[in-house]
C-alpha cells in the first residue's frame, strides 16, 4: 500500500510545488469527474481528498489524508478521460500540477519519476484487477464478439467489469434497464449511458475517450504505424531523444508479440514475461517521453506523393509526418478452408492469452503450426486444457522451434505432436463442433469432437497500404537498405545521391522494421533492436 498511495517527504513536495501551483479547496469542491479529461494531478499539504471510484453500481471511497499523498494514475500518461471523481472532504491547501509540467518532472529523472511512475502503474493494475471502470460488457463466452472486445480492453489495459449472460443472475434487470436484447449481444455499456450493440474496436475507443487528447493537425517529426515491439522501440528511443512522435495501432499495443502466453527467450527476462505484460511495460514506457498513441486506427493509405508525408487512416484526418516507420507487422495465414472464417473467434483463435485459455479449460484443442509461438501456446494451453494437439505439416518441430520449447513439449504427457498432417476439415454450426486432420505420409483421416483450433502458421505482411509508395517483395514483405538492387532505386526514382539507409525503404525518410521487414529475423529482440537503429538514421534524415 506504501507504494500504491506513498507519502512524499517534506522536500519532495518542495520540489513537486516548484511545477505546480499552491490551490485553496472547500468541503465538498469536486475536482475532477469521470469521463472528463485528464488534466492535473493533486498533492496533498493541508487538504485532504476522496477518490470516488464506480464498481458496477456502487461507489468505493478512497480517502487521501496525510501530506505528501497524489491523485493520478495512468491515465495521467496518455492523456485518456479519467475513470474516478476526485473531491475535497477537508478544507485546506493543495498543489495543482498540469499534466505537461508532470511529465516533464518524470522525463527528468529524479527519484520522484520512480515514486510517480510506480504509483501510477500499481493504481491502474489494481483498477483492472478490482473491475473498478467506466465499462461494463455483456457478453458469453460462445460468442466470438465477447470475445474481441475482452482482448481489445485487456490488451490496451482498460479496466472494465463483465456480465456473463450464462451464468449471472438477475441479468433481466439490467437488460431491461438499458433496453437491450439477446439479438445485441455483445454490449458495452461505456461510461454508464452509452450502450453499444456489438460495437467496432473504433467505436469502443472512440466511446472510451482513448484518442481524445491527440490533436491530428499536428505535423508529427515521426509517425510510427504499428505498436508491436519494433514500433514501441522506435517510439521509445525517438521520443526520449526529443522527436514528436506520434504511434497510428490498429487494434492494441504489442502486436503479434503481445498475444504471446510467456516469451522466455528475450534478453533481461530468465523467468519469461506474457507479451502482454511486456507490451504494457514498453507502452508506458514511450508514454513517459511523451509518445502519443492512436488506438484503433488503421493505416490505409501512405500519401508519398507530398512533404511532408500523410498517413491517411480509416474515418480520420491524415496524419502529417516529416517520417514514416512502418511497423504494421504480419498476421498469422488462415487454414485453406473455405470456412474458416465462419470460425473466427467461436473456435478458430489466432493468439493464445489468458481469455482464450479460460474458455477451453479441461477441454481439448489443437495448436496448427510449428514455430516458436505455436510452441508457446502448446506448453500454455497444456497447464489447463484436457489434451493439446500440436499439427505440423513437416517431419517435427527442429526445423523451426528453440530447442528448450521442444524438450517441454517432448516431456509433457498433455501434448501429442502429430507431424505430416493438415487440418482437412471444420465443422459447426455457430461454433466450432470437429476438427479432421489428415496424415500425409499414410493418407489416413480422423475426425475428433475438437471446439477450439490456434492457427500459428505462416506470415502475411500488412502492407497493402503501402502500394505504389515502396518495393515489396514477392511476398509484400517491405525491401530496406541494402536488399534494394540498383534497379529496385531506379524503378522506385530514387532522388538522393546517397545509398538508402539501413531499413531505408525505397522511399527516402520512410523506414520500415520488425517483421513486416523483407527477410527480418522473426524474434522480439531484433524487433526492439531494429526500431532503436531506425532512430538513429531517422535524426540523419531530419537534419538533410
Amino acid at each position: 500500500m506504501s507504494q500504491l498511495f506513498p507519502e512524499l517527504t517534506p522536500a519532495q513536495i518542495a520540489r513537486i510545488g516548484r511545477h505546480g501551483t499552491l490551490r485553496h479547496v472547500q468541503r465538498g469542491e469536486v475536482l475532477a469527474e469521470p469521463g472528463s479529461a485528464v488534466g492535473h494531478i493533486f498533492v496533498l499539504t493541508t487538504a485532504h481528498l476522496e477518490i470516488v471510484r464506480q464498481s458496477g453500481d456502487h461507489g468505493v471511497i478512497m480517502t487521501l489524508d496525510t501530506p505528501g499523498m497524489f491523485t493520478g494514475e495512468a491515465t495521467m500518461l496518455s492523456g485518456r478521460r479519467g475513470l474516478t471523481q476526485i473531491r475535497a472532504s477537508v478544507e485546506g491547501d493543495l498543489f495543482e500540477i498540469t499534466r505537461e509540467e508532470l511529465l516533464g518532472l518524470i522525463q527528468s529523472g529524479s527519484e520522484l519519476s520512480t515514486i510517480i511512475m510506480r504509483a501510477f502503474i500499481l493504481r491502474r493494475a489494481e483498477l483492472i484487477a478490482t473491475h473498478v471502470g467506466d465499462a461494463v460488457l455483456l457478453g458469453s463466452d460462445h460468442c466470438a464478439g465477447t470475445l474481441r472486445i475482452k482482448e481489445f480492453l485487456s490488451r490496451n489495459g482498460h479496466p472494465y467489469t463483465v456480465i456473463d449472460l450464462d451464468r449471472d443472475e438477475g441479468i433481466q434487470e439490467t437488460m431491461d434497464r438499458f433496453q437491450i436484447s439477446v439479438a445485441d449481444v455483445p454490449v458495452l455499456i461505456c461510461r454508464d449511458h452509452d450502450v453499444l450493440r456489438n460495437p467496432s474496436n473504433q467505436q469502443i475507443a472512440d466511446c472510451l475517450g482513448f484518442n481524445a487528447g491527440i490533436d491530428p493537425s499536428q505535423v508529427r517529426d515521426v509517425v510510427i504505424v504499428g505498436g508491436g515491439p519494433a514500433g514501441l522501440a522506435a517510439a521509445v528511443y525517438a521520443a526520449s531523444e526529443g522527436l514528436d512522435v506520434l504511434v497510428i495501432e490498429a487494434t492494441s499495443p504489442g502486436g503479434q508479440a503481445g498475444s504471446s502466453s510467456r516469451i522466455e527467450n528475450y534478453l533481461g527476462f530468465p523467468a519469461g514475461i506474457s507479451g502482454q505484460e511486456l507490451a504494457a511495460r514498453a507502452y508506458t514506457q514511450a508514454q513517459k517521453f511523451g509518445t502519443q498513441v492512436m488506438i484503433a486506427r488503421n493505416a490505409v493509405r501512405l500519401a508519398c506523393e507530398r512533404r511532408p508525408f500523410a498517413v491517411e487512416i480509416n474515418d480520420g484526418q491524415p496524419i502529417q509526418a516529416r517520417t514514416v516507420v512502418i511497423a504494421s507487422g504480419a498476421t498469422y495465414r488462415k487454414l485453406a478452408l473455405p470456412n474458416v472464417s465462419t470460425f473466427d473467434g467461436a473456435g478458430v483463435y489466432y493468439g493464445a492469452s489468458f481469455i482464450e485459455a479460460q474458455i477451453c479449460r479441461d477441454e481439448e484443442v489443437i495448436v496448427v503450426g510449428g514455430g516458436n509461438s505455436a510452441g508457446q501456446a502448446a506448453v500454455f494451453l497444456a497447464e489447463t486444457s484436457r489434451h493439446v494437439h500440436v499439427v505440423v505439416r513437416g517431419e517435427g518441430l527442429k526445423a523451426s522451434m528453440s530447442r528448450y520449447l521442444i524438450l517441454r513439449i517432448e516431456t509433457n504427457p498433455n501434448i501429442t505432436v502429430h507431424a505430416h498432417t493438415e487440418v482437412t476439415a471444420l465443422a459447426g454450426d455457430h461454433h466450432l463442433e470437429q476438427v479432421t486432420w489428415r496424415n500425409s505420409q499414410t493418407e489416413a483421416e480422423e475426425t475428433r469432437p475438437i471446439r477450439h483450433l490456434f492457427s500459428m502458421t505462416g506470415a502475411v505482411p500488412s502492407t497493402e497500404w503501402l502500394k505504389g509508395c515502396v518495393t515489396r517483395d514477392d511476398k509484400g514483405f517491405v525491401r530496406t537498405g541494402a536488399d534494394l538492387s540498383h534497379d529496385d532505386l531506379a524503378a522506385a526514382g530514387w532522388p538522393l545521391g546517397r545509398p538508402p539507409h539501413l531499413l531505408e525503404t525505397s522511399l527516402p525518410g520512410v523506414f520500415a522494421i520488425g517483421d513486416v521487414r523483407a527477410d527480418s529475423v522473426k524474434r522480439v529482440a531484433s524487433s526492439v533492436g531494429e526500431g532503436a537503429i531506425a532512430v538513429a538514421f531517422i535524426h540523419q534524415v531530419l537534419h538533410e
